[in-house]
């Protein structure tokens, strides 16, 4: 049995999942920035309720970026320590990919959106499940001309997939038309589970054992490094 646990850092929605087979234990808060002192003890919870100790996990699973800086090394920092105790891979997954996976067959564009700060965002586009641009960086109105190449229907998730929205019509000018667009009803959620599954899909399917030296991949320095 595949026993995975998935702990999401990369926004201000801390969550965290614990899946064993077919069974799932989730958690979820709106943390802020009390990542550090919350996530541990939220993992300790899911592995006392689902009544399963260190031993029986075969993975850990973190969120590779965008996101965060702080969030996103916090996530890693947790999820080396486990794997390297434990002697078991850790699954880094592009953050993106998990915020898009539940709408892989959603028929047109999916773009995920994370608040970037300074008027930008972290963005790409998705169709079918699969990536079709690369990681961006970018304000609102450049992320909106990408999505002008065909009429698609366009769903928008993320945590900050409103402000995202509200920028695009201030940008004005060449753009999608409004009518395009759907929000995700439930764009501000944790997405644990999202990241277990493809973790669990890259362990298995793909063979991935991950790489326990790696760390967050982010598409921009962060301010001390500015």
């Amino acid at each position: 049995m595949t026993t995975i646990l998935a702990l999401d850092t990369a926004t201000t929605i801390l969550s965290a999942v614990l899946t064993a087979g077919e069974r799932s234990w989730y958690r979820q808060v709106d943390a802020g920035l009390g990542h550090s002192e919350l996530l541990m003890e939220m993992a300790d919870s899911l592995m006392k309720g689902a009544g399963l100790g260190p031993g029986d996990l075969t993975a850990v699973a973190c969120m590779r970026g965008p996101g965060s800086f702080t969030g996103l090394r916090i996530g890693f920092s947790a999820a080396k320590g486990i794997a390297l105790a434990l002697d078991i891979p850790l699954i880094a997954c592009p953050t993106l990919d998990c915020l898009a996976y539940p709408w892989s067959c959603w028929p047109g564009l999916v773009v995920p959106v994370i608040d970037a700060k300074k008027e930008r965002f972290f963005s790409a586009l998705y169709r079918g499940g699969r990536r079709v641009s690369e990681e961006l960086d970018a304000g609102a109105d450049g992320i909106g001309r990408m999505m002008c190449c065909s009429d698609e229907p366009v769903i928008l998730t993320g945590p900050d997939a409103p402000l995202f929205l509200s920028r695009l019509g201030e940008a004005g000018g060449e753009g999608p038309r409004p009518d395009r667009f759907r929000l995700d009803p439930l764009y501000r959620r944790g997405r644990a589970q999202e990241l277990a599954a493809v973790a669990k899909e890259r362990l298995i399917v793909n063979n991935e054992r991950g790489d326990v030296l790696s760390g967050p991949e982010y598409l921009r320095k962060s301010d001390v490094e500015r």
